[in-house]
Parts: structure tokens; C-alpha cells; sequence
């Protein structure tokens, strides 16, 4: 009778007898399990690389072909298989590396014993292998997850893997993959993450029969300098930390050097490459107040945490951890970044990236004899007094900073007789001198050297005293320098508050109500009240006076969602607030800063550069531009075409 009251159109056959469950071949096995561990070329690579690396490899090299998809082939001088080990790496969840069967104490990249199985049964592969000390090697095929018997053969001691049409067996799957210029891409990145983790090990990389690039073993300061590729670094900031067992240590690049992508980031735990929302995270925050919006630093990092608080068995790709104190974690990795970028201006930061002028063949001819000596140019400046030479052997640190500087020229100007501006702080809504000469003596370290000079106004010349030629946008660093003054009066206490006539009611989900209310302490630091107004609904009774036209609801459920979005973060750390707290800043920090078009004296200039060098973040003005620009001997001699 049920058949009486089916829907039309609905199919009311049952089966006489349900489908039994069977199980599935072994070559399916392999291909579905494939599409986990093998996504894409520069998967494969990466499990042949490591494989490479567990292996005990000094030289490692590795050649792609039509990115990846044609041929791989990654050669390396480790231990080599025997003719048994080699029958059975293809088999699935077979290793040598896995000696903890609780899946703690790993020291290896890899410890599955997926890669093999899997990339055998989505394309050909042929092991060769030839074990140190032995007279021959030894070679296995797979072929779409069919197995050749093991054969001799002949091979240099260590493993050679070639992988050819790569998901030949699984035509699905190839057909969503990316132009091969993509695909080699992808796997270039990944070559160069394994590379920074073991710099001991020489690493050669190439793409079409073209050498992208070559490392022979270094330390990790010369790896981290060669796989970050920041040329227009002025250097690194080394970076160490401790705290709870962790230690993080690295290098970074200076605010004014960062990337549309975070490409540039390299991170390593326990001598693992990771990509870790986490520690991204935690980057993104600690050069949140110093870095263009948009864009994304440039750093290498390396985290060590006990092995029993880091479960790195959470995806066959073993690229993502999950830390079992994430908030330590994450307070290490922004304590220590942060405690780095505090640092003066003048240690690390931009140089111009500059194209050199056409090579052309560097001939020399000597004066000839007897030929009238050159006519002067006509002269823009006063003469220079008898004993005053324009450029001195070294820059005299010890004399007063203006040992470099021309005498002073009588140059018609509407600017003469400028003052320094004053800049009424919020504080005390008294005026201070936007800053003055010191009267003690000369340090004889300085980063930013002596000015000579000030063109068109805005930028001031410097000589360092290695001879490099500095230039600063004197607006972009007075513009730092009141920024972190004004901050500090801000943050120094409770920051003022302004009650709302009429509260506002805002209504949220309830996992960010209760999130904003475990909060209210820091909030109220920040001058944001709030209360709990029942239910799913937070009152606002007051906002910080410096925002009087925000409006509290679109704040609030931007900050609450993302505390929700990061449950380690604080207020304090979030766009949503400090973010617009440190704009207002910012805006007044550049309304009170010196401008572009005024004429500063030799004593002024010197005085900014100086403090400059102590004040902490003055590398990058309060946009994240570079205040400060350095052009070494090599750098000059590239742009005019002498090397």
C-alpha cells in the first residue's frame, strides 16, 4: 500500500538483496590514497626530497620537466637501499624511519610510508639505489601501482628517483593541475623550504635544463640569506627567544622590506618546514604596526618545541602541526619579532634597487701630453676655504656631527630664518619642540652618519662612515618620531575614554559575547566599556575619545569576529581597534611632523638623524614607508655602470 501514497516521479524499487562490502583492490587502494598524500608535482618532489634528506644526503639535486608533470628526478649520495629494502619501500606504510610506535619522538621528515606507494600507483616510477660501501645498485619499477621485480643495475652510491607522467593513472586528477610555469613554481618553493632546513646539505634545483639555483653547504645565517632573495636588504635582524620550554631563532628582514605574498616567509619546527596558521599569525601581528597594509614580511624562522607538545602527525602532507599550547607559542614568536624591530634606525634596512646602465667596454685613456687643463664648472657654491677638502679620507666621528658639511652659501630662499615645528601633544596640550640638538658629545657610533646636505628640501644627505651615501625623507622620520611619542603618552596610562549619550545595544552570536566579556579588563584599558546586556547582546556605554566618529556597533562585530577568528589574540592586537586607535595616531603624528619643502639647518639635521637612531620602529614612517635609504660603494659603482 505505500506504493499508493509515493510522490510521482519517485522511485519506490528496493533492492531484493542490500550491496555486501568488499574489499577494495590493492592498486585502488593506492590511487585513492594517492589523492592525499600526491595533489600536485611539487607534492611529489617534496616526498622525495625529504625521503633524500632522512637519507643522510651532503648533495641533493633535483630536475623538472614540463613542471614537474613530464619527469622528476631527484638524485642524492645518502645510504642507498639494499635489493630487500628497495622491494619493499614501494609497499604501503613500510619505513625505516619510524621507531616510536606512540608517534612522538620523531626526528624524521618523513615516517608514513605513503610517498612511495603513492606516487608508484599515479604514475612510472624507477628507483635506483646502490647502498654505500657496495659494488652495485639496484632498481625497482612501478608503473600505475603494478610492481617489476627488483633488478641490478648500475648507479653512483646513493638513490636516484625518476617519476614520469605523473598521474598518467589518474587522468582526473591531471587535468585540474595548473600550466607547468605554476606547477614549477610550486615546486621551486618547496625545494627551497626543505633546503633552509638542512643548510648543511648542498642543494642544486632545475626547471626545463635551466639551474634556477645552486647552494653548496652552508650555515643557516648564509641559507637564510640566499633562499629569502630581499637583495634590497640592508641586512638581517637575527632574532633568539625562549619561554616555556620553546626557543625561536631566525632571520628577518627590516619592515621596508616585504612581499605582496607570504611567499617570503619561511618557517621551521623541529627542523621541520611548516606552513602554520598559528605562526603566521603571529607574524602578521608583530610587523602589524610598521608594515605597509597589504603586504607581508620577509623572515625565517625556526621554532624548537618538545616533542610532546607537537603533534605533527595531523595530515599526510605533514605541512601542519597543532601545538598544544598555542598561546605560548604564539607569544614567542611576537614578543621576540617585536622585542628585533624596536631597534633605531641606521642597523638594517633598504638600499634602492637600482638597474645598472649598459655594459659597455671599460676603456681608459690617459690625458694626452700636453693638453690644456679642464675649464671649470661654473660654480653654484662659494669657494671652499684653502684647507678644506670636500670629501675627507674617513668621516671624523669624534668632531661634532656637521664635520662633513660645506660651508655654509648665501642661496636666496623664502625660507630663511625656519624654526623647528612644535607639536601639541594630546597629553598636556603643551608645545614641544619637534626636537632639538643635544649638547652632549657625539657618540662615535653612528648608523645614519653625518649630513652634508639637503635636496630639494625634503630629503637630507648623509655620509656613513663605512663611505655609504644615506638619504632620509626628513617628513617619513619626524613622522615616526612623534608617532612613537604620542603613542607612548596614549598608552602610558588608561586611555581617555568618551561616554556615549545614548549606550548602543549590539547584538552577537554568543561565542563572541562571551569572548568580548572575558575581555573587559583590557577593553576598558583600550577605553572601550561594555557590559553584558543579556542574552545574545553586549551594551557599549563608552568608546576612546580619539575615535568620536566610529560608530560602536560595525566595531564591535569587527573586533568580535576577530577574537573569534583568533581565540589567542587580545584587543590589543586586533586591526578592528588598536588598528583604528593607531590611525588616529598616525594622522596626528603627520599633521604635527615637519614637511616636505622646509629648509633645516646642518645643527636641525644632524639632530633628527640622531634621534632617529634611538627611537625604536624609525625605520618605516607611520604608513610603513622606509624613512631612510642607504646607497653602498657597490651600489653606486652599479649605477654608473662600473661593474
Amino acid at each position: 500500500m505505500s506504493g499508493l501514497f509515493a510522490e510521482p516521479g519517485m522511485d519506490t524499487h528496493q533492492p531484493e538483496t542490500p550491496p555486501h562490502v568488499r574489499r577494495l583492490p590493492e592498486v585502488i587502494v593506492n590511487r585513492i590514497a594517492a589523492g592525499e598524500v600526491i595533489e600536485r608535482p611539487a607534492a611529489a618532489v617534496k616526498e622525495l626530497v625529504e625521503n633524500a634528506i632522512d637519507a643522510g644526503a651532503r648533495r641533493l639535486e633535483v630536475s623538472l620537466a614540463g613542471g614537474g608533470v613530464d619527469r622528476i628526478i631527484v638524485t642524492d649520495d645518502g645510504v642507498g637501499m639494499s635489493a630487500d629494502d628497495l622491494a619493499l619501500a614501494v609497499d604501503r606504510h613500510c619505513t625505516s624511519k619510524l621507531r616510536d610506535e606512540t608517534l612522538v619522538h620523531i626526528s624524521t621528515l618523513g615516517f608514513r610510508g605513503e610517498a612511495l606507494p603513492s606516487i608508484g600507483a599515479a604514475a612510472r616510477l624507477c628507483i635506483t639505489s646502490r647502498p654505500r660501501g657496495e659494488s652495485g645498485a639496484w632498481r625497482i619499477r612501478v608503473e600505475g601501482g603494478k610492481v617489476s621485480p627488483v633488478e641490478p643495475a648500475a648507479g653512483a652510491p646513493g638513490t636516484s628517483v625518476v617519476v614520469e607522467d605523473l598521474f598518467f593513472a589518474t587522468p582526473a586528477r591531471r587535468k585540474f593541475l595548473k600550466s607547468a610555469r605554476v606547477e614549477g613554481r610550486h615546486a621551486e618553493n618547496v625545494v627551497r623550504r626543505l633546503a633552509l632546513a638542512v643548510p648543511q646539505t648542498a642543494f642544486r634545483f632545475m626547471l626545463d635544463e635551466r639551474v634556477l639555483f645552486d647552494l653548496p653547504a652552508q650555515d643557516m645565517a648564509a641559507r637564510s640569506a640566499a633562499l629569502l632573495d630581499a637583495s634590497e636588504a640592508d641586512g638581517f635582524l637575527e632574532i633568539s627567544g625562549e619561554r616555556d620550554g620553546m626557543t625561536l631563532s631566525g632571520f628577518i628582514c627590516p619592515p621596508s622590506v616585504h612581499r605582496s605574498t607570504a611567499n617570503g616567509q619561511f618557517m621551521l619546527v623541529n627542523g621541520r618546514p611548516v606552513v602554520d596558521p598559528v605562526l603566521k599569525t603571529a607574524v602578521r601581528v608583530a610587523y602589524r604596526r610598521v608594515i605597509e597594509p597589504g603586504r607581508h614580511p620577509v623572515v625565517a624562522l625556526m621554532l624548537t618545541v618538545p616533542p610532546d607538545r607537537v603533534d605533527v602527525n595531523v595530515h599526510p602532507a605533514k605541512t601542519e602541526l597543532r601545538f598544544a599550547d598555542e598561546a605560548s607559542v604564539r607569544s614567542l614568536v611576537i614578543g621576540t619579532i617585536q622585542r628585533a624591530l624596536e631597534h633605531g634606525a641606521g642597523s638594517v634596512g633598504v638600499r634602492p634597487v637600482l638597474s645598472s646602465a649598459p655594459r659597455q667596454a671599460r676603456i681608459w685613456y690617459p690625458p694626452e701630453k700636453g693638453a690644456a687643463p679642464p675649464v671649470p664648472a661654473p660654480a653654484f657654491y662659494a669657494p671652499t676655504p684653502e684647507g678644506v677638502r670636500f670629501a675627507e679620507g674617513r668621516l671624523q666621528f669624534g668632531d661634532a656631527p656637521a664635520a662633513r658639511t660645506l660651508p655654509p652659501v648665501a642661496i636666496p630662499s623664502s625660507h630663511a630664518g625656519w624654526d623647528a615645528p612644535a607639536v601639541n601633544t594630546p597629553a598636556t596640550g603643551q608645545a614641544e619642540p619637534a626636537y632639538t640638538a643635544s649638547a652632549q658629545p657625539v657618540a662615535a657610533d653612528h648608523p645614519l652618519g653625518a649630513a652634508i646636505a639637503q635636496v630639494l628640501d625634503t630629503y637630507i644627505l648623509a655620509v656613513a662612515a663605512d663611505g655609504s651615501l644615506v638619504l632620509v625623507d626628513q617628513h617619513a622620520a619626524h613622522e615616526r618620531l612623534t608617532h612613537e611619542r604620542l603613542r607612548a603618552q596614549f598608552l602610558s596610562g588608561h586611555v581617555q575614554a568618551q561616554r556615549l549619550l545614548v549606550p548602543d545595544v549590539v547584538d552577537l552570536p554568543r561565542v563572541q559575547v562571551d569572548l568580548l566579556l572575558a575581555r573587559q579588563p583590557t577593553l576598558e584599558k583600550l577605553g572601550v566599556e561594555i557590559e553584558a546586556f543579556g542574552g545574545d547582546s553586549v551594551l557599549v556605554r563608552a568608546l576612546p575619545a580619539m575615535l568620536r566618529s566610529s560608530d560602536a556597533v560595525s566595531l564591535l562585530r569587527d573586533l568580535a569576529d576577530e577574537l573569534e577568528a583568533d581565540e589567542n589574540g587580545a584587543p590589543d592586537e586586533m586591526a578592528a581597534l588598536d588598528g583604528r586607535l593607531d590611525a588616529v595616531i598616525a594622522r596626528m603624528a603627520c599633521h604635527g611632523s615637519i614637511r616636505a619643502g622646509r629648509r633645516l639647518s646642518v645643527e636641525e639635521m644632524n639632530a633628527l638623524l640622531r634621534q632617529m637612531e634611538e627611537t625604536p620602529r624609525a625605520g618605516t614612517c607611520s604608513h610603513g614607508r622606509p624613512t631612510w635609504l642607504k646607497l653602498s660603494k657597490a651600489d653606486l659603482e652599479k649605477l654608473f655602470g662600473r661593474r
